[in-house]
């Protein structure tokens, strides 16, 4: 790793070159380092916006799930069945539901022992429970904070290996020589200094498009970099495919599990917290549906079109929906009084309230008299974790609100996470390889399976270092003073100048109203016009005045794309005569009562999307299937020694 001062444009900056650089400092990232670490790499670098920011390290749930191969007991599993559920979600190409699957157990140990308290039995079986979108029992937790503790270990293990951690380091551009990959350039967050990174190969672990959406479970500390990629050239699969759901407002945090199957009151109330109704009340055929739909919510959490028919538990987003949006009221979750549905059942209600609610509140020993005696009696720490952000559940209602919560689609990648630039692997959220549904808890997997295969492929075929130096500022230059050049018109003074947070608030709104759970051609269209309004305000209208409103501006210029991308994926979905499905209901205009609900026409496909001349390319093509393999010892071990040892 070698450091220079350099100028570009007449500024100077430095220069850093290093064999790998990782962007981001989550799960994903950090794996990735320490993969690079252990497979024999040592020239590594990270860059983050801030070590302690990201979305896994400061987001959960009430259990946050990690899905892996079932590791217990005499379940019946396989690698061949976990990928064909993961193929089963549509949308999803096979040779990445075999990796994910095939790796599943090897990065789940690997956390183990960097300390993730994984519960196991005496015996050292890692027992499961089911989740979304999940046929087997193959999730696990180890509480609120999986990914936070994922993360602190990881950590925890760079350090021990001495990994070099830029802190507060803004990657605003990805550096490209036609279609490779040679390295990054950042902004300081804190001084405004630039830094050039030649790099034989970056692992992307950027994170979602967080900032995207209003209505987000996504931390504030979460801003996302898909944008810049996209830029570069980078191409992108199933964008417009999205997990929504029910998530606390006040402090950002999916409402699923325990939260859900203690069964808690909803309530909604006027603007000023007046006029309490229970306003699930009387769309249900009986307090029983209304009940167990509720309950269902808990692992059925994401918002699903398939489960608002027949008064399924997305019955209970679209009433939350029409709440808030429709109605312009508040809605809150209220765990000190049981819902009027369960008083009506008397005081048998654990008899007559049916399976499954009545047999799993049962076997859990909660029988307690309120929801919030349950949720205490069976998950304590999701209590306790609101706590710790100065909301008492035991004496204050919780407001709530339907939020963007996952990207599913995202930067494209092969088998070994590597983008159609080369020597550029995504990883983590940023990579789509989700297709339509996934199985709760998978993506904690696919961030560990990506950085474990992007680090085998650099360490054993990208061993070659970086370009060098004079090589490289004469292919880079023009690019970093391109970016140079967009920095100064954001400090161009302006009289009544926009601020980057009020050009980014704008973009969410704007996103929140037309374009996420609740879709329509119509909406779709005018969210275009709108982001095209607000892309002449940012690269006009926006003055900054020192370098944390530079770095703002440069987030929001990312967000920006990333949202015309996702607009453009979803407005081509539906002129292509696209339909519900996934996280979304589809209608044919914004009057509508009603949605589109005919068969799913593009499960076997992917949508793939690039920007060309800063305009968006999107087509169709169909899924890689999982791939047939010869599994004969003798043959693989041969296999292996020929790519194992490349």
């Amino acid at each position: 790793m070698k450091t220079q001062s350099i100028l570009v444009r007449g500024r100077e900056a430095r220069l850093l070159t290093c064999h790998t650089a990782v962007v981001g400092s989550g799960a994903a990232g950090y794996a990735a380092a320490n993969r690079l670490y252990e497979a024999g790499q040592r020239d590594i670098v990270i860059l983050t916006e801030g070590v302690n920011k990201g979305t896994s390290r400061n987001t959960g749930s009430d259990k946050q799930t990690y899905y892996k191969l079932s590791l217990c007991g005499g379940t019946a599993d396989s690698v061949e069945e976990m990928a064909r559920t993961y193929f089963a979600g549509r949308g999803m190409d096979g040779d990445l539901a075999l990796c994910e699957a095939a790796f599943s157990p090897r990065c789940f140990y690997y956390l183990c022992e960097a300390g993730v308290p994984f519960p196991h039995n005496a015996f050292g079986e890692y027992s499961g429970y089911k989740t979304d979108h999940d046929p087997a029992m193959r999730a696990t937790s180890a509480g609120p904070l999986t990914s936070k503790y994922m993360t602190e270990c990881l950590e925890r293990r760079a350090r021990d290996h001495g990994i070099t951690v830029y802190d507060n380091w803004l990657v605003i551009s990805i550096l490209v020589k036609e279609s490779q990959c040679v390295g990054l350039m950042a902004l300081n967050r804190q001084s405004g200094e630039y830094l050039l990174v030649n790099a034989a190969n970056v692992v992307y672990a950027s994170g979602g498009p967080a900032g995207v959406y209003k209505n987000s479970v996504y931390p504030s500390s979460q801003s996302g970099a898909t944008g810049i990629a996209l830029e570069a050239g980078a191409a992108a699969k199933n964008l417009a495919e999205w997990q929504y759901g029910i998530a606390s407002l006040k402090f950002r945090w999916n409402l699923s599990g325990t939260y859900q199957q203690v069964l808690p009151r909803y309530v909604s109330t006027d603007s000023e917290g007046k006029d309490e109704r229970e306003f699930l009340e009387g769309q249900f055929d009986s307090p029983k549906s209304l009940l167990t739909a509720v309950f269902l919510k808990g692992y059925q959490w994401p918002f699903d079109p398939a489960k608002v028919k027949n008064q399924g538990s997305s019955m209970i987003d679209m009433l939350v929906y029409r709440e808030t949006v429709e109605k312009k009221r508040r809605v809150f979750l209220d765990y000190r009084r049981n819902p009027e549905s369960l008083n009506r059942l008397g005081t048998d209600w654990l008899t007559r309230l049916g399976d499954p609610a009545a047999s799993y509140l049962a076997q859990s020993g909660a029988t307690q008299d309120t929801p919030i005696g349950r949720l205490l009696h069976m998950n304590p720490r999701a209590v306790e974790l609101y706590r710790s952000h100065n909301i008492d559940l035991e004496t204050e209602m919780l407001e709530i609100g339907v939020c963007a919560q996952h990207n599913n689609g995202g930067l494209a990648g092969d088998m070994w996470w590597e983008s159609n630039l080369s020597h550029f692997f995504p990883v983590g959220e940023v990579n789509g390889s989700h297709g339509v549904h996934r199985p709760g808890g998978s993506a904690l997997n696919a961030g560990q399976v990506g950085a474990l295969r992007a680090a085998i492929r650099i360490a054993k075929v990208y061993r070659q270092g970086p370009m060098e130096i004079r090589d490289f500022l004469q292919t880079v230059r023009e690019q970093a003073e391109e970016k140079m050049r967009l920095a100064e018109q954001f400090g161009a003074p302006k009289e009544d100048g926009l601020s980057p947070v009020q050009v980014k608030e704008k973009i969410g709104c704007i996103m929140s109203a037309g374009a996420a759970h609740i879709r329509a051609a119509d909406q779709i269209l005018q969210t275009a016009e709108s982001l095209r309004e607000i892309r002449r305000e940012l690269l006009e209208g926006i003055f900054v005045k020192n370098p944390q409103e530079l770095a703002q501006a440069f987030q929001t210029y990312d967000t920006l794309i990333s949202a015309e991308a996702l607009t453009a994926a979803i407005n081509h979905y539906i002129k292509e005569g696209g339909e519900s499905r996934g996280s979304y209901l589809i209608k044919e205009n914004a009057a509508d009562e009603n949605f589109l609900d005919g068969p799913d026409l593009f499960g076997d496909s992917v949508q793939e999307l690039r920007m060309r001349d800063g305009a968006f390319q999107v087509r169709w093509r169909p899924v890689r299937p999982i791939p047939p393999r010869d599994l004969w010892f003798e043959n693989v071990w041969k296999e292996y020694e020929s790519y194992g040892n490349s």
